[in-house]
């Protein structure tokens, strides 16, 4: 009969290892899929019923326009510093800034490329939102559409917050406190933004619904469309453009360091964020040979500016929304758009949904009309978030590489040696006692090892 350890045996255990909070934002995802199938199916079967569900999504993107101003205003003001100090320390900083805005606007040129060759959204001719006129039902929907609070202006947002941000860059530490005060308003708004997005399965139920009753199959095929051009797009994005400056710089080949990141990239898939891998990707890079200050310079700075696969996301969708409204960008408009997106989108990264209220950024920007064709988008967006996530990561990773290379701050045999399987990564190194370990417990390992593979799996 197996027997209860005693206090002195569990105190020689060592300290029992902290629970992780649990995600459950993969219910968020799950919901959403229902929703998205649920609408479809009623669009299809009940065309009338499906078009006057419209309301739903419109309430929905209403509450993202809502905190789209705050989310811009804090992210940019808290990035005009990041940049400031990546700038100060030295080449490293400087050299991954600019590489960093290469990328994004080159990334950002290719979602515009491939959205104007496909032309998402053509044919569907959807229409805006309408208020009733009369009646009991229309007088109910108007008073609930008039709890949600009206929009900010996001251009005089964004140049309110560049400004404030230089400002406090130049008061130097006397600036600190208002950083860390609007450091913890952002957090309130992310929170914010976290709850809205519980309701994206209704507004997805209800936009879905209406734009399927309104064009039928063919808002499937547009929608399908997108997701698959998306899709390839990214792949083609990291085997040829990341894969082929990984290959001309560091002579790397960038199929071996996505099996290297194998690990990584389930734990994104799961999550559909690349913050959750952030620890992990700190740890292999320096176990790849890249320098630990350039690691820790690039990787986290990289984390909010460079964000290839939202870039593209973008541009894509802008594109997708204005042609399905009827309402096409002209080049001027798109141009426009891409400069307004590459400092917009630093805005995008670390909280889910940001990536949406960036998109809706932009459209109001620039075609304010073009709002009401976001539900749709709202649908389909978590069925692209994860490709998203995962093509910002391996940005991130080849990034690394590439100016630890350029600065000389890389083993190159050892990073071969990585990639090539002859150098595991020791999984151990990443539980919270592996450091200092004394040699007498390293019969833990094997136990340690199992935590780990059931905590990314």
């Amino acid at each position: 009969m197996a027997t209860l350890p005693s206090n002195a045996e569990a105190a020689e255990a060592g300290p029992t290892p902290p629970q992780r909070k649990k995600d459950r934002t993969h219910w968020l995802y799950i919901m959403v899929i229902i929703a998205v199938v649920l609408g479809a199916a009623i669009g299809l079967m009940a065309p009338e019923v499906g078009i006057a569900l419209k309301p739903l999504g419109t309430a929905f993107v209403a509450l993202i326009k809502m905190i789209i101003a705050p989310i811009i205003f804090c992210t940019i003001v808290l990035g005009v510093g990041s940049v400031a100090r990546a700038a100060t320390v030295g080449k490293v900083g400087g050299l991954a800034m600019v590489y960093f805005l290469i990328m994004a606007t080159f990334a950002l040129v290719i979602g515009l490329v491939v959205g104007n060759l496909i032309h998402p959204g053509a044919g569907l001719h959807l229409k805006p939102y309408e208020e009733s006129s009369g009646g009991s039902e229309g007088s109910t929907v108007e008073f609930l559409m008039s709890l949600i609070p009206g929009d900010i202006p996001v251009l005089p947002t964004l140049v309110l917050a560049l400004l404030v941000g230089f400002a406090l860059q130049s008061m130097g530490k006397a600036g600190e406190p208002v950083v860390n005060g609007i450091r913890h308003i952002q957090a309130v708004v992310f929170k914010l933004m976290m709850m809205i997005m519980w309701a994206a399965p209704v507004g997805a139920f209800g936009a879905i619904a209406a734009v399927v009753g309104a064009t039928g199959w063919a808002a499937i095929g547009s929608m399908a469309i997108l997701m698959g051009a998306f899709y390839l797009t990214c792949a083609l994005f990291i085997v040829i453009v990341l894969g082929g400056l990984l290959k001309i710089v560091t002579g790397l080949n960038i199929f071996l360091l996505m099996k290297y990141l194998a690990r990584e990239y389930l734990l994104i898939f799961s999550t559909s964020s690349s913050e959750s891998a952030l620890p992990r990707l700190l740890a292999k890079m320096e176990h790849a040979g890249v320098s630990k200050p350039v690691v820790g310079i690039t990787v986290p700075t990289g984390y909010s500016f460079n964000l290839d696969g939202t870039a593209i996301y973008l541009t894509m969708a802008s594109l997708f929304v204005s042609t399905a409204m009827g309402m096409p960008m002209s080049l001027p408009e798109q141009i426009s758009l891409l400069v307004f997106m590459i400092i917009a989108s630093k805005g995008a990264a670390g909280v889910t949904g940001a990536g949406l209220a960036t998109l809706a950024a932009g459209l109001q920007s620039h075609r304010p009309e073009l709002l009401d064709g976001m539900g749709v988008i709202v649908g389909i967006d978590k069925f692209m978030s994860e490709c998203r996530a995962l093509t910002n990561f391996t940005g991130n990773a080849v990034a690394t590489l590439l100016i630890g290379k350029w600065t000389n701050e890389i083993d190159i045999d050892q990073a071969r040696a990585t990639l090539a399987g002859k150098s595991p990564f020791d999984e151990q190194s990443l539980e919270p006692d592996a450091h200092g370990v004394p040699a007498d417990t390293e019969s833990a390992a094997p136990e340690d090892s199992e935590k780990e593979k059931v905590s990314v799996s």
